[in-house]
């Protein structure tokens, strides 16, 4: 391996975080075109539907994942396992359930979002599975530190968060004769997209628990795109709906 394969890693990771900066302030003052933001008006290019669009976007962080891992030489020690096991947790359901839980969804999302998305979640998935497999190395006391521990914990009370919201929103959606209504119960009670928290959440404990530049990376790509979102959520609820909650923050809890 020599030096060359951990300067190209941590030059992607570089990159990756340069890009998240630019795209952190492009967003806020364009909002991705998906979703409710998705216009036909607007000339975004051809579109496909949202189910198979987001199965697409996701699966290389479940594919290039597993086969980077698997390339690694680490991995049947203890850490790298329980940090494949929190990754495949979360990106099974976001490419694999949440697709069929959308149900017969009618939305569209322009291609270039899924070709954008899709280039990500390889380049991401390269960097994190390879430095958790191979390029960094943890002890087998790494699991007992307070670091891992801390980690790992909030990575599952954010991945418990982001459930959770997203079952609201999808019952609120199937539910619903109006296209949007205003989300109640677990913690849309404080914030307008505690969905987004709980995901920024468990990309923070894993960029503490893997203790690693990669990770930390996937954590500022992951907040350069969900701060934004959150806030354009917030402005689009406040804009559309004259009773919403006043008191409902945007994104963190009584702060923002």
């Amino acid at each position: 391996m020599g030096l060359i394969e951990p300067t190209i890693h941590k030059n992607i990771c570089l990159a990756l975080i340069a890009i998240a900066l630019v795209s952190f302030v492009m967003l806020f003052f364009v909002a991705a075109p998906y979703g409710r933001y998705h216009s036909q008006d607007r000339k975004w290019g051809p579109t496909v539907n949202s189910r198979l669009g987001w199965c697409l976007m996701e699966l290389p962080s479940v594919v290039v994942f597993t086969w980077i891992f698997c390339l690694g030489s680490h991995i049947s020690h203890a850490a790298p396992l329980i940090f494949f096991t929190c990754w495949q947790m979360h990106y099974i359901h976001r490419a694999l359930i949440f697709p069929l839980r959308l149900g017969g969804t009618q939305s569209r999302i322009p291609l270039v979002i899924i070709i954008l998305g899709f280039s990500f979640n390889g380049a991401n998935s390269y960097i994190n599975a390879r430095w958790i497999s191979e390029l960094g190395v943890y002890s087998s006391q790494w699991i007992t530190h307070p670091i891992f521990i801390c980690g790992i914990t909030i990575f599952v009370l954010g991945l418990i968060l982001n459930l959770q919201s997203d079952t609201i929103l999808l019952r609120l959606r199937a539910d619903s004769s109006a296209k949007y209504k205003i989300p109640h119960g677990g913690a849309f009670r404080w914030v307008s997209s505690p969905n987004y928290l709980g995901e920024m959440l468990e990309w923070l404990g894993w960029a503490i628990a893997t203790w690693s530049l990669s990770g930390l990376t996937f954590f500022l790509f992951s907040a350069a795109n969900l701060v934004p979102r959150a806030y354009w959520h917030h402005r689009w609820y406040r804009d559309n709906f004259p009773n919403y909650p006043k008191k409902r923050k945007c994104l963190i809890p009584y702060v923002y």
